[in-house]
């Protein structure tokens, strides 16, 4: 991922300068003044389409690295796919280590580019034959957007999810206390909740202070998840202003996405002003800025040309998920006590609780996984996310310069660790121990250790983290889970979910499609407009019930 230095305190609209090809993904970049070029890759499987019942479904996965859009058919299958990645800003100084940016409006352009790829893919193989019946989204969850609805215009970057600004924050709000908002909230007070991003953007953006203080701008003020972000945007019209895409579109959330900001009565599954207060103090938020929450799989909006996409016209927007309750629901766990594991830029581990909430005594979140309707009953899960997982490995190839490529890690990772242990907290560390002020180490270095030291130790530290959280979901909830379930870019590496499987002493278990967290919102999508009529029936008819490999464990340790 590109990155660099940049004002933080400006919008930066004259930095927005892209290049979009059909060619395999390259980026190339100019740091110094952030020019960047991204391609894109395509692809598509002629076969999965023809085999379709004359129907796709499309999925916008907007992640923390990339955006992609892929087409869908009613087996589960992907018949076509294009993915583009984005800028990461990391503002630089003594005062910014730890920020992470990302810009708004390039991810809405990246979003389109995306659909109308994959769509003039299709018109190869005859897309009036085979209609989107619907589109789902799934997103990068509690990354920040703040922007004015009259004008359509951000009030500043994008602050992502992993970003640690926000740590002072949060330890004043939880004045000594990380789980003083738990009992509603189901979270603990750190910088990991959206709700602590709104508070700095209102003490740091002056422009969004003052509108919110202004009896006739304030009603104009939005606060929202990137899901939100795209909604309004699919949903918009062309804005006239500059620094802004599209305008007046609807303003909503899902229940997944709204369970993450320490804003939601989880119980009344409402926005609590209350808890609000709390969080923005001194500031006075009022409930017209955030999104009006509805279920994860119901028809919200028909989409029409005028946001900038052609040939989606009345095509409806079906299903919301953050990307951790999509992988979920993609893997079909949907009975209490099922879970799945991600291993993506971060690590996310989620169990299905069922109608219960499991309340945590071992530093793990009580979320919601989904709501199948509006009247649906809300299912709720324990997860235990941690910050580094793929982006350690990124990490070794970026800035230690060990590896060039991700596949690299698995080849030359030694037999053994040799004593070399690395702990990932680039971020702070997340669950189980909610510490923003941890940093990064490395032990047990000496003179003998090389780089397949180092990549055996990072593919051993993102399957520590993860025993670490199995072991907590499993105090809290009593389950002993007899497999994990696993999706997400680190299951191409057969040495660490072999593991993986021995240091928690159960089979590691990976589906026959492994986007499963494109795949949760486009089976949302299909469920809220018919294309199968609940979730058994979605279950016998697709693909994500099959595996396609399993690492036993060995008993090894």
């Amino acid at each position: 991922a590109a990155s660099g230095s940049q004002n933080a305190r400006k919008q930066n609209d004259q930095s927005r300068i892209f290049s979009i090809s059909s060619l395999p993904i390259d980026l190339c970049c100019c740091l110094r003044n952030f020019t960047i070029s991204f391609t894109m890759e395509i692809s598509s499987d002629p076969a999965v389409i023809r085999d379709s019942r004359e129907c796709l479904i499309g999925s916008i996965d907007q992640g923390t690295s990339s955006t992609r859009f892929l087409a869908i058919s009613d087996k589960g299958m992907i018949a076509a796919s294009a993915q583009m990645e984005h800028k990461q800003i990391f503002p630089t100084g003594e005062n910014n280590v730890g920020w992470h940016e990302h810009d708004p409006v390039e991810i809405w352009r990246n979003t389109v580019s995306c659909i109308q790829s994959v769509v003039k893919n299709l018109k190869g193989v005859n897309l009036q034959k085979h209609p989107f019946k619907a589109v789902g989204i799934t997103n990068q969850r509690e990354t920040t957007v703040a922007w004015n609805a009259k004008t359509g215009k951000p009030y500043y970057n994008a602050i992502v999810w992993d970003d640690t600004r926000t740590g002072d924050i949060a330890k004043q709000i939880a004045n000594g206390d990380i789980d003083r908002l738990r009992e509603k909230t189901g979270l603990p007070v750190s910088s990991y909740s959206a709700g602590v991003r709104v508070k700095w953007l209102l003490d740091n953006c002056d422009i969004l202070r003052t509108d919110l203080n202004d009896p006739k701008m304030r009603e104009h003020v939005r606060f929202g998840t990137i899901d939100t972000w795209l909604i309004y945007q699919l949903t918009g019209q062309t804005s006239l202003s500059d620094g802004a895409v599209n305008v007046g579109g609807i303003f909503i959330t899902d229940v997944t996405n709204a369970s993450r900001w320490l804003f939601l009565d989880l119980k009344k599954v409402q926005w609590d002003q209350g808890l609000i207060d709390i969080v923005c103090a001194p500031h006075s938020v009022p409930l017209t800025a955030l999104p009006a929450i509805k279920s994860s799989c119901e028809i919200y909006a028909r989409l029409s040309s005028s946001c900038g996409i052609d040939d989606f016209d009345n095509v409806p927007v079906a299903a919301v998920f953050g990307d951790q309750q999509a992988a979920l629901f993609g893997q079909c766990a949907f009975e209490p006590g099922e879970a799945k594991n991600t291993y993506g830029t971060g690590l996310f581990l989620m169990m299905n609780t069922g109608k219960k909430i499991v309340k945590s005594s071992h530093g793990l979140l009580t979320t919601i996984a989904y709501q199948i309707g509006m009247d649906g009953e809300i299912i709720y899960g324990l997860e235990g996310c941690v910050s580094h997982s793929g982006s350690t490995l990124q990490w070794l190839r970026d800035q230690l310069k060990i590896i060039s490529n991700y596949s690299e890690t698995g080849t030359l990772a030694t037999d053994h660790n040799d004593g070399l242990y690395l702990v990932p907290a680039f971020s702070g560390l997340f669950c189980p121990r909610w510490r923003s002020d941890a940093r990064g180490c490395v032990v047990g270095i000496t003179a003998t250790h090389h780089r397949g030291h180092f990549c055996r130790a990072a593919l051993e530290a993102i399957a520590y983290q993860t025993k670490e959280v199995f072991d907590a979901i499993y105090a809290d909830s009593k389950v002993k889970l007899k497999a994990l379930k696993v999706d997400g870019g680190g299951t191409n590496s057969s040495l660490m979910m072999q593991f993986q499987a021995d240091i928690i002493g159960v089979n590691v278990v990976k589906p026959s499609v492994q986007e499963t967290t494109a795949l949760g919102a486009a089976f949302g999508a299909g469920i809220a407009v018919g294309v199968w009529k609940d979730i058994q029936e979605l279950k016998k008819n697709v693909e994500c019930g099959k595996d396609l490999e399993t690492w036993d464990e060995s008993g090894k340790y």
